[in-house]
């Protein structure tokens, strides 16, 4: 369980297909501290298990599963990516609750900067949006958000300069495509109240 709160930008070192599988290694200062074979580890919000350590580095398998259901099948060797260790029960819950399981991609459709802030436009799929409320919460790209406005298959965030800083969504443009997990508490809610769908 992750809490959307984005610990470094880390730097994609390598990309292997190895059958189907890929290795992705990158490199980060902050989340490599303590870190060992086996831990998870958020990358760009999708759930990852690390499979090597080395330094300040580290590896880790993504499946055909994540490889196809997120954008890390289109990442490349010096992109960025956003990085969060697991959260302790100790630990205070500065975002919301976020699983790392990515329920699907959407596309930027607009950044406009007003002031200080930036304004996002995300084109979302239905099974995205159905669980959007307005200001309610969204994991865009692992990055725990609020929502400003739902306008059809399409929904708003505000940036603040310091997620721009700590996050990709700094150098995110129109038709960049991202990870997105609704926030879990709605999932949970339409089971109970429709448990045969």
């Amino acid at each position: 369980m992750f809490t959307g709160l984005i610990e470094e930008l880390g730097t994609v070192k390598s990309v292997r297909i190895q059958s189907d599988v890929m290795l992705l290694s990158i490199s980060a200062k902050v989340v490599t501290t303590g870190m060992k074979i086996g831990d998870s580890i958020a990358v760009n919000g999708a759930c990852l298990t690390v499979v090597e350590v080395g330094g300040t580095a580290f590896s880790a398998d993504v499946s055909r599963e994540t490889i196809d259901k997120t954008n890390l099948g289109k990442i490349r060797v010096s992109d960025k990516v956003n990085l969060e260790r697991p959260m302790m029960l100790s630990d205070r819950l500065g975002g919301h609750l976020v699983t790392g399981h990515v329920d699907s991609v959407g596309a930027i459709r607009g950044v406009n900067k007003k002031g200080t802030v930036l304004l996002f436009t995300f084109e979302a799929p239905h099974q995205v949006q159905k669980y959007l409320i307005y200001k309610g919460s969204i994991a865009v790209d692992g990055i725990s958000l609020t929502v400003n406005e739902i306008l059809g298959n399409k929904f708003t965030i505000t940036i603040i300069p310091h997620t721009a800083r700590m996050t990709t969504l700094g150098f995110k443009k129109v038709g960049d495509i991202v990870n997105l997990e609704a926030d879990i508490i709605g999932k949970y809610v339409e089971r109970f109240l429709n448990p045969k769908s």
